[in-house]
C-alpha cells in the first residue's frame, strides 16, 4: 500500500468515526487547542459533514498561559469556519 492509499484509509476511518460519533451521543464536542492536532480533527470533522456544519461544540481549555498571538489565532480560525467554540 502507497503511503497516499494509506493517508486516504486513515482520513475514511476518521471521517467514519465522527459520525457514528454523532449518531451515537447527543452532546459530542471537539478539545481545540489551536495547535496541529486539533487543526486536523477540525478539518476532519469538516470533512465528515460537508455541506452542513461541524454538530460538535468546539471547547477550549484556557489555562491562562497561552500567548495573545494564540487565543487571537484561536478566536479567527472558529469564527472563519462558524463553530460553536466554547471557552472554560
Amino acid at each position: 500500500m502507497t503511503i497516499n492509499k494509506h493517508l486516504q484509509a486513515l482520513e475514511s476511518e476518521a471521517i467514519y468515526v465522527f459520525r457514528e460519533i454523532k449518531a451515537q451521543f447527543e452532546r459530542p464536542a471537539i478539545l481545540f487547542s489551536g495547535g496541529k492536532d486539533s487543526i486536523l480533527l477540525i478539518h476532519l470533522a469538516e470533512k465528515a459533514f460537508y455541506p452542513a456544519p461541524i454538530p460538535f461544540k468546539v471547547l477550549h481549555v484556557d489555562t491562562g498561559h497561552n500567548f495573545p498571538e494564540t487565543i487571537a489565532f484561536r478566536d479567527e480560525f472558529v469564527a472563519r469556519r462558524g463553530l460553536d467554540l466554547h471557552v472554560g
